[in-house]
């Protein structure tokens, strides 16, 4: 409720304020199976706090700009606000709104969403926005602070009852099977656990960030994707809090900074959403619409699955499905590894992070798959074919990240944890391990795959 325009400027004049929250699947893309979750979950929170402060969550389902104004006019509200959303499918809903509220003779007003500086504030001389992120993110810094979060309403004067869905009635949780039992005890959705979260960032972790963050093993990153992605917590409180702790505290300066850049990446992938809605399944570089993918199935089953022979890429993908996030680093050589290693269109991988990440954010997922396949903005040269030995030996080096996520391999020295194939008779033996049994032998050779991908890649260049 903290830094929402749109409520804080309803609830100012002490009016009533009907609180409404819709669900309409076909405005932009449906949430995956993890993202429903922790909407679930949110949505209770957010109703809770809501209640504490005298007022009440209403929940209905359908075409978003159908619902509100039906609402509206049940209700006799005299206005709606609400925060925009730089994307294609919501600023159509949005237009749809505001006529619909016109016929009603109904006031619209629209404040500024989760985004540190608007789209339009960052164009080229050409009106195009921008595609590779350092000059993005100078031109961001250039515009200085973006502004202070506002307070949540202190009261919400409630207004007439009106019928709300029952959130059991949606289905967001999975229940036959229940398959949210690590979600449930890896995250606490909800605004106030996201400040709490925060705090303990910018207090104890912000100070080694730059070295730390990109070490799986170690707790260097400050696990606020999902709250962002939902809401509980804005780019803007974000940033202040940052600056505010870096003023109080100089030596947390070059962590703050990165941090902030990466807050600055998840910026420039939503205003790419916004000048390219179709990111998730189109190639931004065209050039790579003939690439040719495998379409080998049982390959994308055995990575889904957790089931490669290379430890530091099964390891990320078990923690996606027990916790639904996967460590930044491990993203993106568990990416590498899809798209470069097995060949498999990077469209596949992009669609079950979709599903299984709390995380999933719809600008951030499909660009940040398309950088590591070579076919987006400020992508990756497309010769850089991440080796996940050498990435688990650097970034996970005692083994631990991979103890914890592939428990098979917990007893082999650390120095064989991340190749087991390398590991004597003997010492297999002795760690309880049967290659091709216990642990599977690699689906594919590193060598060979990347010979493989450098000729497909070659092949796209010269074209």
């Amino acid at each position: 409720m903290s830094d929402h325009p749109a409520l804080h400027a309803a609830a100012r004049n002490g009016a009533p304020v009907v609180c409404l929250y819709v669900l309409d699947d076909a405005a932009g893309r449906s949430a995956g199976g993890a993202a429903r979750w922790w909407l679930a979950q949110s949505l209770r929170a957010l109703a809770a706090d809501i209640a504490a402060r005298g007022g009440s969550l209403i929940l209905r389902k359908g075409p978003a700009a159908r619902v509100i104004a039906e609402l509206a006019r049940e209700s006799g509200a005299r206005a709606v606000y609400w925060n925009g959303i730089a994307q294609a499918p919501h600023q159509a809903v949005e237009r749809q709104l505001e006529a619909a509220l016109a016929k009603l003779g109904l006031d619209s007003q629209i404040f500024p969403g989760d985004l540190l500086v608007p789209p339009s504030a960052i164009r080229n001389k050409e009106g195009r926005g921008l595609r590779v992120f350092t000059p993005f993110w100078r031109r961001v810094l250039s515009l200085g602070d973006p502004p202070k979060p506002l307070p949540a309403p202190k009261e919400l004067r409630p207004g007439p009852k009106s019928a709300s869905d029952r959130l059991e009635s949606w289905k967001l949780e999975p229940s036959k099977p229940d398959w949210a039992g690590g979600l449930r005890e890896s995250w606490t959705p909800g605004e106030t656990a996201a400040r709490a979260r925060l705090r303990d960032f910018l207090k104890h972790t912000a100070r080694n960030y730059v070295g730390d963050r990109d070490r799986p093993d170690r707790e260097g990153t400050s696990g606020l994707s999902p709250h962002l992605r939902f809401g509980e917590l804005s780019p803007r409180q974000v940033w202040h809090a940052a600056r505010f702790a870096a003023a109080e505290d100089p030596a947390l300066g070059q962590g703050v900074e990165k941090f902030l850049s990466e807050l600055g990446w998840r910026e420039f992938c939503r205003h790419l959403l916004h000048d390219h809605p179709g990111l998730a399944t189109e190639n931004l570089q065209a050039n790579f619409d003939g690439f040719p993918w495998k379409g080998d199935k049982k390959a994308l089953a055995a990575w889904q699955r957790g089931g490669t022979g290379y430890p530091i890429v099964d390891a990320g993908l078990r923690e996606l499905w027990h916790t639904g996030v996967m460590h930044n680093r491990v993203r993106m050589v568990v990416a590498s590894f899809l798209v470069k290693h097995l060949l498999i269109d990077w469209r596949d991988g992009e669609s079950w992070f979709w599903d299984t990440l709390v995380d999933a954010d719809a600008g951030s997922n499909p660009a940040n798959w398309q950088w590591v396949a070579g076919c987006g903005a400020d992508a990756a040269p497309y010769f850089r074919v991440f080796n996940p030995i050498l990435q688990g030996e650097k970034f996970d080096p005692d083994g631990t990240y991979v103890a914890r996520w592939v428990p098979e391999l917990k007893d082999l020295p650390a120095k064989l944890i991340h190749q087991p194939w390398e590991a004597t008779p003997i010492e297999l033996a002795s760690a309880g391990i049967t290659l091709g049994k216990s642990y599977p032998q690699p689906i594919v050779d590193h060598a060979k795959g990347r010979e493989r991908a450098l000729a497909a890649y070659a092949k796209i260049r010269k074209g």
